[in-house]
């Protein structure tokens, strides 16, 4: 998470590496256990964004805010949002009258931003702009006439969402095999869209499949899987070769962190996935002289931070973070949440606390 970074006095933003010594250096020379970094890894603009949206609602309207769905996937981010003051929640019929409600990161579909509206909450949208410009587009081409061809999880909120932008007309693709069961009612406005956070190589395989099948298929003008599932799938290919074992910090929900997981699996690296430090397992490690370590785009440096100590318990005595690209993106917040000078120094403690 690169985007307006703050630094604590004991550790750097969320989303960033840091030395583990205090010094400008991660590598500590010596001939035991290695673990190496990916950079880029942990929170996106995105993730940033959503999180910020919800904690500066806090501050500005008080305890409770309603959220719907979990703000994003992440079990350590949404206790502590609950600690400050959040409620999430699945049904609007769970939400007081005249409330301030938070659409979660992943979006939600036409039917729930109208009813939210009906029923007078104060809103702010938190859905990611990558997962917005993907609605858009879908909108856009539906007024042309296109049906659509999702390319995604069923059941996943983001899904969900970007299929509820219509009524009709957009069919679920979640693998190669789906491909060939649809039923557009025309071949000739056809139009493809995906869920942001899919394996990179599984999406491209499917649209390959796809466009076997639908020759006219249009794709999007620009890739919908967000910059950042790239980059951290990227990163994971880079260290697969170099480690012999990659620990993936990320909860269950999260479908870039499970992917992530996938993919190393798939280049045949050993590869767990865990929501914090007390999952990891001490046999893991056995026989292992090199660790990798990344975390999904939910996931906070915190959680990082905690699994290096408990790897380090376990016998690791160098970190070295790799090679990456730097994000740099940043995403403007809805407007209404403007604080005062206090309301913007408590914001930013609160995010201090998250990197301690």
């Amino acid at each position: 998470m690169r985007p307006e970074e703050k630094r604590s006095a004991d550790g750097p933003p969320l989303g960033r590496s840091a030395p583990l010594d205090g010094s400008e250096s991660h590598e500590v020379e010596s001939m035991g256990v290695n673990i190496l970094l990916a950079e880029p890894r942990g929170f996106c603009a995105g993730v940033d964004r959503a999180i910020e949206i919800v904690e500066r609602a806090l501050t500005k309207f008080g305890a409770p805010i309603y959220v719907r769905h979990e703000i994003v996937h992440n079990t350590y981010v949404v206790n502590d949002l609950k600690q400050k003051g959040a409620i999430f929640i699945e049904d609007l019929a769970d939400v007081p009258p005249g409330a301030t409600l938070v659409f979660s990161a992943h979006g939600v579909s036409k039917a729930i931003q109208q009813d939210a509206q009906r029923r007078g909450f104060q809103i702010f949208d938190a859905t990611c702009p990558l997962v917005t410009k993907v609605h858009v587009e879908v909108a856009k081409l539906n007024k042309e006439g296109y049906e659509f061809i999702m390319i995604g999880h069923k059941g996943h909120p983001e899904v969900e969402g970007t299929m509820g932008q219509l009524e009709y007309g957009i069919h679920l693709v979640e693998d190669v095999a789906d491909v060939g069961n649809i039923s557009p009612t025309q071949t000739q406005l056809l139009a493809v869209v995906t869920q942001t956070t899919l394996s990179v190589d599984d999406a491209a395989e499917i649209t390959a499949a796809v466009k076997a099948r639908f020759p006219l298929v249009r794709s999007p003008k620009m890739q919908d899987i967000c910059y950042a599932t790239q980059n951290r799938q990227d990163a994971v290919k880079v260290m697969s070769s170099q480690v012999d074992i990659l620990i993936v910090v990320g909860s269950p929900t999260s479908s870039n962190s499970n992917r992530l997981a996938e993919l190393a699996n798939k280049l045949g690296t050993e590869a767990y996935m865990v929501d914090d430090a007390s999952e990891l397992q001490e046999s893991w490690f056995e026989g292992k002289a090199k660790v990798g370590l990344t975390a999904g785009a939910s996931a906070p440096e915190i959680l990082v931070k905690q699994v290096i100590d408990r790897i380090k318990a376990l016998g690791a005595v160098s970190v070295r973070k790799m090679d990456g690209i730097e994000e740099t993106i940043k995403f403007p917040l809805p407007k209404g949440l403007k604080l005062d000078a206090q309301g913007e120094l408590s914001a930013g403690l609160s995010k201090l606390h998250q990197q301690a």
